[in-house]
């Protein structure tokens, strides 16, 4: 099996963003030889026409080499347009709409993936609201609609598909953070869980984390700004299958040398998740 994946995340472009580490991406990004690339999230940094031109221009440049699909993360929503007013949510995407496309939850169906995506920025709203003030823009929810959604996106996969959720709120806890990007993460994680997902992608932590969530692979990767978090290095994931095995790649970016390495390497067991037409015909 050939198929791999990029995995980037929060390049926030504005006046934090770092484009050395962007252009060296760029450079790099063919040599990967990616069947997709994966943007979870946060393109912009206040959700500025200008800033999400700079994201466009990024995006059609590595769709030189692959599919992309992104998503919105919770800096790319103009909030204050429509915050706690239910049923009135087109307005916060406006923008990212004019330059993403009207799909904020995207689908790719390829030979050996399905990629389906779960919207978790939703600006202020009541699903994400914790008794933190510091969250009311910050926090992410992961409705039952959407998981709902994806089931039904996975239930179609072929048997020989791997099954991707993407989404942008990390679902796991930072080591230095110590939190989620999820309110009511334990509902999120089950939900998560729940979905038949095989791996999911996440980003907003600003810190690179490869693991397992109840046999799930989970793939958290950091940001391209500068906004890094405990000043370490900016990193992003590649991600390939074998036909038992999830391999996670982790690229660091060197300061020294001021371009992204190959530095850890993660193995997974590769989860088969088992649908109803593989019982019904007795494929298992």
């Amino acid at each position: 099996m050939s198929f791999s994946l990029v995995h980037i995340s929060d390049p926030h472009f504005g006046v934090e963003a770092d484009l050395p580490k962007i252009q060296n991406l760029e450079s790099l990004i063919p040599d990967l030889e990616p069947t997709v690339i994966v943007i979870t999230g946060d393109l912009s940094l206040r959700a500025r026409h200008g800033e999400f031109m700079a994201a466009h221009a990024f995006v059609r440049e590595l769709e030189r080499t692959a599919p992309v699909l992104v998503i919105p993360g919770n800096h790319d929503v103009q909030w204050w347009r429509r915050p706690l007013i239910p049923f009135s949510s087109a307005a916060k995407y406006q923008k990212y709409r004019r330059y993403f496309g009207p799909q904020l939850t995207p689908t790719l169906d390829l030979v050996d993936a399905i990629v389906a995506s779960a919207l978790t920025s939703h600006g202020v709203a009541w699903g994400s609201l914790t008794l933190r003030p510091k969250d009311i823009t910050i926090k992410g929810h992961l409705p039952a609609r959407e998981i709902t959604r994806v089931k039904e996106v996975f239930h179609k996969a072929r048997p020989e598909q791997v099954r991707i959720l993407v989404l942008h709120h990390n679902v796991l806890r930072g080591e230095l953070s110590d939190r989620t990007g999820l309110a009511r993460w334990r509902t999120a994680q089950r939900r998560i869980v729940d979905s038949g997902a095989d791996i999911v992608l996440c980003g907003h932590d600003h810190q690179e984390k490869a693991d397992v969530l109840d046999g799930v692979v989970t793939s958290c990767v950091g940001t391209l700004s500068t906004r890094t978090r405990g000043g370490l290095p900016s990193a992003f994931h590649r991600i390939s299958l074998g036909e038992n095995s999830v391999q996670v790649d982790l690229y660091k970016w060197e300061s020294d040398d001021r371009l992204f390495g190959r530095s850890d390497v993660n193995y997974f067991a590769r989860k088969r998740t088992v649908n109803e037409a593989e019982l019904a015909t007795g494929v298992v």
